[in-house]
Formats: C-alpha cells, structure tokens, sequence
C-alpha cells in the first residue's frame, strides 16, 4: 500500500512538473519594424522598456526583447514563420496575405493597428501629372513588389485609372527599396518615383522638381490603417500573459504620443539619428489631423476584398475581427 502511495505520488509530481513546463511561457521575443514615424509606437515601447515592465507586472521577470528592422512585411512574414520572429509590423496588406496562407497552419493574425495615415506617390519626372503618364522608363520604388501595401494601393489606383482588369498595369514599373533607400534613389535619378511613407515622402518633397501624383486617401475614399502588428495562434496561445503584456505596452505607447507629440517627435530624431529633420518638422507631421496613433483597425476590408477580387487571395474573413485576434473585438473597426 505505502508502495503505491509513493508511486501514486511521483507521477502527480511529474505530471505537475510536465504541466508547469508546458504553461512555461518564452524567455526572449523578438519585435520587427521598418522605416519611418508610422512605427513610432514600437520606437517608444523599445526606448522605455514598456513591453520588459509589463511582462514584470504580469510575473514575467527578465523578459529578454530583441528589436529588428526589415524594408518590408513580406520578409518578416517569413522570419515569423520560421520561429525567429514573434511580432511582425507593416503595412495592411503584407498581414491579410499572411493570415490568408496561414489559416490551416500557423494561424497569423493580427494583434492591432499602430496607425493611420496617407502615402504618398512622389516623382521627380515633370512630365507625370497622374499615374496614366508613367511610361516604361518610369521606375517606381515601394517597399516590396506586388505584396506591400503600397504595391496594392497602386494597383487599386491603376484600376481606378485604367479600368477593370488593369490593376496589374504598373507592376512591371515597380523595384523593391527600404524608404530611406528609395528616397536616395529619387534623388540620384535611380529611380523616377517613390511611393513612400513619412517622414520620407514629406522629406522628398523639399527636393527641387519632385511632387506627389497620389495619395492613398483618394484611392481609399478616406482615411484608412496603414501598419498593423501580427504574430502566429502558436505564439498568443503559448504566451499568453506576454501576448497582454505587448497589447498593455502598445496601448501605453500610443497613450503617451498622443499626449506628449513634442516629446515623441524628439524621441523619434534620437531613435532614428535623422538628419535631415528637425524637432519642428517631424512635429508638424505628428500634429496633421490625418496622421492618427490608434490600435483601432480602419477600413482594412478595403485591401481584403480588392486581394480577392484581383486573386491575391483566395478566402474573404467574414469580418474585420476575423483578420484579428480577440483583444481588439470591442473597438469600432472595418
């Protein structure tokens, strides 16, 4: 009987033991961004340990975060499948292809929007007054080819502008370049046209001879989410508490921005080392109305029902909550 007792009791010990180990949740995360004040939330929780003090609070002590850049979300998609990414950010598009691929496996989706605000297409060529008058010497940079939301909008507009069937039409124009590597592109005659974000687009419009030919407000209609934050079922199943811990970090980032933009306009400059800006000017661009901080997701059924409808995508979410995680059901997205 005391046999059985002992051994009834080891195997609750080790059944407690295997329970612990799997509820155990990552020591070390790794956070990815790209270029530009639209990825200033991240800037801010990186530069005040928001998402190490929130892991803290939730018992998590010692989380080690890792941050990383890439010139777009289609190399991050496959870095987050691989395991050495966790939290991927970038435009619409390049997230709604991933949840697309993934939804009989690795289940991405997204955590929240960081953002909302207008690109810009600019051009150096005098003789292009609207997308109809690119030709093929025309070379346009964006971040990736086909995939980045950028690419997308242009073809959206190329729709609009040409007709149905034609939204592929520029395509062939189009290079992929990290923003800062496309503005100096713009500049040196590499390329004729950049389809860009801030505070490069503004910044290339200081340049003698460039001007914008388009915008993506006038292609959506109105305002719309530019860069969202996505990460695997896996992963948020996994890790729950530091799941939260990155929504709560998020959250107080984009709090803190819009309460202090003179502060973040100055976090930003030390952040990037730009040189090119001063305090004033990337404040007056934090200060536009139609730049907006917000985890709420805007109009990003837009992009998805345009990726079905020209076959970028096979499967339309029945809803915008569909394309998300559960934290951000209760906000007022589209």
């Amino acid at each position: 009987m005391k046999k059985h007792l002992i051994g009834a009791t080891l195997l609750a010990g080790v059944l407690l033991a295997s329970a612990a180990t799997a509820r155990a949740e990552v020591k070390e995360v790794a956070v990815a961004r790209e270029y530009g004040i639209s990825y200033l939330p991240l800037m801010v929780m990186q530069d005040q340990n928001l998402l190490e003090k929130q892991a803290a609070m939730r018992g998590i002590k010692d989380l080690k975060v890792s941050w990383v850049k890439f010139a777009g979300g289609n190399v991050m998609n496959e870095a987050l499948l691989s395991g050495s990414l966790q939290f991927a950010s970038g435009g619409v598009a390049p997230m709604v292809i991933a949840w697309a691929r993934t939804r009989d496996n690795y289940g991405i989706k997204g955590v929240a929007a960081l953002n909302a605000m207008p690109l810009y297409l600019n051009t150096s060529d005098p003789n292009v007054k609207t997308i109809k008058d690119f030709t093929s010497k025309d070379k346009i940079a964006l971040p990736a080819v086909k995939v980045s939301i950028q690419a997308v909008t242009l073809q959206m507009a190329a729709e609009q502008a040409f007709g149905p069937g034609q939204e592929h039409k520029l395509d062939a124009l189009t290079v992929s370049m990290s923003h800062p590597d496309a503005m100096a592109a713009l500049a040196s005659g590499a390329v004729t046209a950049h389809f860009g974000a801030p505070p490069f687009q503004y910044q290339e419009l200081k340049m003698p001879g460039v001007h914008t030919v388009l915008d993506s407000y006038t292609v959506l209609g109105g305002p719309a989410s530019f860069n969202l934050v996505w990460t695997t079922s896996k992963f948020y199943r996994e890790n729950p508490k530091i799941y939260a811990a990155f929504v709560a970090a998020l959250d107080q980032a984009i709090g803190e921005i819009n309460h202090d933009k003179k502060w973040a306009a100055e976090l930003y400059l030390k952040m990037t080392n730009d040189k090119k800006d001063k305090v004033e000017d990337i404040l007056k661009m934090l200060q536009d109305p139609q730049v907006v901080y917000t985890t709420t997701p805007e109009h990003v059924m837009k992009y998805v029902r345009f990726m079905h409808k020209v076959g970028t995508i096979k499967t339309v979410p029945r809803s915008w909550k569909d394309l998300f995680f559960p934290n951000v059901d209760h906000l007022p997205g589209s």
